[in-house]
């Protein structure tokens, strides 16, 4: 495997759609000032948060059950930020949509930025010919509570590309997470 850089990951995007809506550069000002920078970095792309997260909540004394999850646990919310309570966990998406090529693995891993604050983004593959927009988990691992910004980068996507097609991709085993849009809860 081969770690991909920015001209690959410019090419892939634009010649087969695997990031949409894709920024060729990093983009660290916007009209209100400075943001935590997105877009193609040296050797990954750095994806934004969208402005739709479900913050976890123990108002209903569910239990965390992966096979049987309850989506009473999540509060939805909308808005710029996102306050995740101290200890506690929320997800959200990326704005961007991907499409992973046959023979390339993606792992998503979290930004400095966040995790220097005690936000953790969960570290989660994109397997080859999967598709959608990628769910985001973020832990607050302060007894504080913790800011997550919309439309700003959080995350940051590192393509590995094999000398070989994989023989069965995710598309092929038809994954229950094929084209995701939304935030997406655990499916059995």
């Amino acid at each position: 495997m081969t770690i991909k850089s920015d001209r690959w990951i410019e090419r892939m995007a634009r010649e087969h759609g695997m990031i949409e809506p894709f920024e060729s550069a990093q983009v660290r000002d916007q009209d209100q000032g400075r943001v935590i920078s997105y877009g193609v970095s040296s050797y990954g792309y750095d994806v934004r948060c969208a402005p739709d997260f479900k913050i976890f909540t123990n108002i209903n004394t569910a239990i965390v059950d992966p096979k049987n999850f309850d989506e009473k646990s999540f509060v939805d919310m909308t808005g710029d930020t996102c306050i995740i309570p101290p200890n506690s966990f929320a997800l959200a998406r990326t704005i961007e949509y991907f499409r992973i090529p046959r023979k390339v693995l993606t792992i998503c891993l979290g930004k400095s930025t966040y995790a220097r604050c005690g936000i953790i983004v969960n570290v989660t593959p994109l397997e080859p010919e999967w598709e959608g927009h990628v769910t985001l988990e973020f832990s607050n691992t302060t007894p504080l509570p913790a800011k997550i910004y919309a439309n700003e980068g959080v995350a940051q996507m590192i393509f590995m590309e094999s000398d070989e097609d994989c023989a069965v991709s995710y598309q092929d085993r038809a994954g229950k997470y094929q084209g995701q849009t939304g935030v997406t809860l655990p499916r059995s």
